[in-house]
């Protein structure tokens, strides 16, 4: 069985729900610039750190560079991210987990998107910059990481 190309119709779906389930993992590419590609290959380095890179694999197919708003093309297993969106190797890190939570949620069948779903995958972002924060040995990822967390919970507390 192969993954499917899209992932769009219900069998399609549940194809990719199959093979995800028996360990199936995506080899990850990157598509853009030649300084997009390097600053997502940053950021992936921060993915392997904190030991979410075969997460980020089994739900992700792509990465690709686009003129335009991040966001999670679950169709394709794509996440479609802007040079803004990885410019911050830290941050773009936890969005590459935060799309991957989506995609998770995708095949699994459940609610991926808006309200509550939006608030889970942000929680998944806020438990891979914590696990980033202790597995990492420099001190700038760390700082970072701090940095960002603050920054959540600063936001969380304004609702």
């Amino acid at each position: 069985m192969k993954f499917p190309e899209r992932v769009y119709t219900e069998k399609e779906v549940k194809t990719a729900r199959e093979l995800v389930n028996k360990g199936y993992k995506h080899n990850l590419a990157v598509v853009g610039s030649a300084k997009f590609c390097q600053k997502v290959n940053e950021a992936l380095e921060l993915v392997k750190t904190a030991g979410y890179y075969e997460f980020l694999r089994t739900y992700i197919r792509k990465i690709v560079e686009i003129d335009g708003l991040t966001q999670l093309r679950e169709t394709e297993a794509a996440m479609w991210a802007s040079k803004f969106a990885v410019e911050n190797p830290v941050d773009a890190a936890s969005l590459m987990i935060q799309k991957a939570n989506q995609m998770k949620k995708y095949i699994e069948g459940e609610l991926y998107y808006g309200g509550t779903a939006e608030q889970r995958s942000v929680e998944k972002r806020i438990q891979f910059l914590e696990v980033l924060k202790d597995k990492s040995r420099e001190e700038s990822v760390k700082e970072e990481c701090a940095r960002l967390l603050q920054m959540w919970e600063d936001s969380s507390t304004v609702f």
